[in-house]
């Protein structure tokens, strides 16, 4: 050994022998594992330039740096040391991390830190790292060291005596083997200039320690030695142009929390000073999309879903605290800009629109590897776990693709069964949609299940759905006519937010570590407004009011209202907001129009219960008709429920043709028909 490498694996061993390091290789002998994990700034404050070097040339201090721990290692426990070879140091936690789309040629060979979120990871397979093979002729066993891609044999057998070339055979049973696993790395959402393509990052995982430790998904910071590799042709040789790889040293999840920065002690204080304003309510409702115009309960809306209310795990059943709402507007009404502020403003939000969106986009794909195996790619849904996936133009996705959302909205996971992948991810996202009606203006006068394209079930999973109409009025058209020109004049927007973007996405994140619970008073209030309306759906035959989808969703508008103001309890006034949106809500879309008393059957089944009632008159003449005369005469018909029934004949006709139209009933021949 030259005095070069002793002097760096000396100085490495100096730096073990501090407590916390003699605790840690003490403790490797018991665990029976062989790798060590260092603090970059920890190192850094003992000896700068032994820092700096680590980071010039990795490939050469880590090992001095293994060497340094393995000689301490041999005066804390001297038998496990004689049991492994050697320690792997593993360093966390570097001074500064490097963005992934400014990788170059100037980081290869360097120790860097990338975060990114992980969208692929394939199986972990095993490795060889030094390989037997065994000479044929003389039957002498060859190691040899294995880097690269491919496996080499020997040049010239081991033995003095035979020296020849060959011919070798692999053993499998003398070689040894390490785990390793690929990931493909994408850039943060939030770190993209805007306009750009996500850029990707293959990351090379090498040691039982750091593999399976990262699942699609989720959000790790990875030190590790870019290195480049050049990809071959057939036939052809090696292309001149190389393609960057991290091979990891250390992998750390970076919590499942929506990632930003803790706030700062000055801006803690500055948080908890909002919060105690007793109007903290109206500030943030006032703060989001400041520059869009009016629509106040919508926005107050929104910052309940920004918030959010409290999960719950327990032994049998998982009850979401995510909130999501659907937004259904005439053109022109400002949704698809709300929905684009609320992307960017939520800890951890996606924007996405239907026509382009497909199923495996949403929720997870499953991609054939090169080698020809099959790896999962997490979709939006999964990227937005913990924070909040936007999806404009809901009713232009293709059903087929829409389908997917449902187990995301209320059981907050993502299943997949396909070519051999058998897998359930976590989706716990908050889900802020927008929809345009039918018929491209909202029609007052049908149903909301007829003003849109949505399928019902669909519908029953939103806690609150809002409809945007555009109806002239002159008062509130001449103050937004003033808006919007005041804003193109000064290019500012004439309402000013009074708690700053990044400030409230702080907020977001600081409230989000309350959890309120309900008060006795809170409690009652819920209970109340819920029994009521369901006391009014007690006589036979009339409407279902509401249902306990409704009441875990005011539960949870309630909590996220606690929230806004960090508040540990749930206060009646919580309770009381909670009740008046959902409400709000409820007239919007739940009014049976017939009777004009709330159905929320219009919003689980998509149609009102009296039209339900009607329905099920008319099949029960149609049968009764059919008794007596095998087939139905529609003339015959119509006259029976007219005169009978007293049902108007134009409505008859609607209804008719509707059954007819779902297949519950058909014509064997003109004018008859006949139930299927």
């Amino acid at each position: 050994m030259t005095l070069e490498t002793i002097e760096p694996t000396k100085r490495f061993q100096e730096f073990f022998k501090k407590e916390k390091y003699r605790q840690r290789i003490a403790q490797l002998a018991i665990s029976g594992k062989n790798s060590l994990t260092i603090d970059f700034e920890e190192l850094y404050g003992f000896e700068q330039a032994l820092a700096e070097l680590l980071l010039a040339k990795p490939e050469e201090y880590l090992q001095h740096a293994s060497r340094g721990a393995y000689e301490q290692l041999r005066i804390e426990d001297a038998i496990y040391a004689e049991k492994t070879e050697k320690i792997i140091v593993r360093v966390v936690r570097l001074l500064g991390k490097e963005q992934l789309r400014r990788l170059g040629s100037k980081n290869m060979s360097k120790l860097v830190m990338i975060e990114g979120i992980v969208v692929r990871a394939t199986p972990v397979r095993p490795m060889v790292q030094i390989a037997a093979f065994k000479c044929k002729r003389c039957g002498t066993m060859n190691m040899t060291d294995q880097n690269g891609q491919f496996l080499r044999a020997p040049s010239i057998c081991m033995s003095p005596d035979c020296g020849r070339d060959g011919p070798f055979e692999f053993t499998q049973e003398e070689s040894t083997f390490i785990d390793s696993q690929d990931l493909r790395l994408q850039e943060k959402p939030e770190d993209l200039p805007p306009g750009q393509l996500p850029r990707v990052l293959a990351v090379k995982l090498i040691g039982d320690e750091i593999v399976d430790l990262a699942r699609p998904g989720d959000h790790v910071s990875i030190v590790g030695i870019v290195r480049a590799f050049a990809p071959s042709l057939q036939g052809m040789g090696k292309l001149r142009t190389f393609i960057l790889q991290l091979d990891a040293n250390s992998v750390e999840v970076l919590g499942k929390e929506p990632e930003t920065s803790p706030p700062t002690p000055e801006e803690e204080a500055q948080i908890i000073e909002i919060s105690k304003d007793p109007t903290v309510h109206k500030k943030i409702m006032t703060s989001i999309a400041p520059s869009i115009f009016g629509n106040e309960h919508l926005k107050e809306a929104v910052m309940y879903l920004l918030f959010g209310g409290v999960s719950r795990a327990l032994p049998d059943v998982n009850i979401r605290g995510e909130i999501n709402a659907l937004i259904i507007g005439d053109p022109g009404t400002a949704k698809s800009q709300l929905l684009q502020y609320i992307s960017r403003i939520a800890p951890r939000g996606l924007y996405t629109s239907g026509r382009g969106t497909t199923a495996a986009g949403l929720t997870a794909a499953v991609v054939r590897e090169k080698g020809g195996s099959m790896s999962l790619e997490a979709g939006a849904l999964v990227l937005a776990d913990k924070g909040i996936a936007c999806i404009d133009e809901m009713d232009k996705m293709r059903p087929e693709d829409r389908v997917a959302i449902h187990e995301a909205m209320e059981q907050h996971t993502v299943s997949v069964a396909k070519g051999g992948i058998v897998a359930t991810l976590n989706a716990r996202t908050a889900v802020l949609a927008a929809a345009n009606p039918t018929l491209g203006r909202y029609e007052p006068n049908r149903t909301v299940a007829e003003n849109i394209s949505l399928p019902v079930t669909i519908l029953s999973r939103f806690d609150l759905i809002f409809v945007l109409r555009d109806i002239p009025n002159k008062e509130s058209d001449k103050k937004m006519s003033k808006h919007i020109l005041e804003m193109h004049r000064r290019g500012i927007s004439p309402v000013e937010a009074q708690v700053n973007a990044e400030m409230l996405r702080k907020y977001v994140s600081y409230a989000k570590n309350i959890k309120p619970e309900l008060g006795e008073e809170s409690l009652k209030r819920l209970s109340d407004f819920y029994l009521a309306m369901r006391s009014a759906s007690e006589t036979e035959g009339s409407p279902v009011a509401i249902t306990a989808r409704q009441l875990e969703s005011l539960v949870r508008v309630a909590e996220a209202r606690a929230r806004v103001a960090l508040r540990p309890t749930v206060t009646p006034e919580d309770a009381e907001a909670a009740i008046s949106i959902m409400k709000r809500s409820l007239e919007e879309v739940g009014i049976d129009l017939s009777n004009f008393k709330v159905d929320i059957d219009l919003i689980m089944t998509g149609r009102p219960k009296s039209i339900r009632d009607r329905l099920g008159t008319v099949l029960s003449t149609i049968i009764e008709m059919e008794k007596v005369t095998g087939m139905v005469e529609r003339d015959t018909l119509v006259n029976e429920l007219e005169t009978k029934h007293k049902i108007p004949r134009g409505e008859i006709e609607r209804m008719l043709s509707q059954l007819l139209r779902e297949g519950t009933i058909y014509e064997p021949r003109e004018g008859c028909l006949k139930k299927t």
